[in-house]
């Protein structure tokens, strides 16, 4: 199957599912799940070629594992990112050590006085590994690693969740956990 398609449904998804499903005239339920049903001809109606083929690729083959389907794959949802509101029922778990947040250079002076905030997210994410924090700050210029003392944070009261993908997420990182 052509990549440049894949990729492209990819990012139609990640839109869709996370920020704007009214784009297509797409209902999610409470939990963010989309009808397979109704997204593949809501998208075709919408001049976004899809059927059901190409989505359980774009599912299986999405590097960040940003889509999952449930278990007879009847519907489909992202596994967070939203800026729309959804509940994905997700599980408090405990970090163990640090964690890692990818940015750029000028985002650092906002960072060091507010922390990191979830703006228009649901969620700060936040990454198990240096290899991950630095591509997702690459995406947006030359990265910074940004160190969260994660574990300090959950004995100070901070909840922490992990999404099915492996994104670390909580409301929010103050400037004192973090190493510039």
């Amino acid at each position: 199957m052509d990549e440049k398609i894949i990729k492209g449904t990819s990012k139609f998804l990640s839109f869709v599912l996370r920020h704007s499903p009214e784009t297509i005239d797409l209902k999610l339920d409470e939990n963010g799940w989309a009808n397979v049903d109704e997204l593949i001809p809501q998208s075709n109606k919408h001049k976004v070629p899809l059927d059901f083929d190409l989505l359980q690729v774009v599912v299986a083959t999405n590097d960040k594992k940003r889509f999952i389907f449930n278990e007879d794959k009847t519907k489909i949802r992202a596994s967070q990112g939203h800026s729309i509101n959804v509940e994905l029922n997700l599980t408090e778990v405990v970090p163990q050590g640090f964690l890692y947040h990818g940015t750029v250079a000028a985002s650092i002076d906002s960072i060091k006085e507010t922390g990191l905030q979830k703006m228009s997210r649901q969620h700060v994410h936040l990454s198990k590994d240096k290899e991950t924090a630095i591509k997702v700050g690459g995406r947006r210029g030359k990265p910074v690693i940004l160190t969260v003392d994660a574990e300090r944070m959950q004995l100070e009261g901070f909840k922490f969740y992990l999404s099915e993908n492996g994104v670390w997420l909580t409301d929010e990182v103050p400037a004192r956990y973090i190493e510039f």
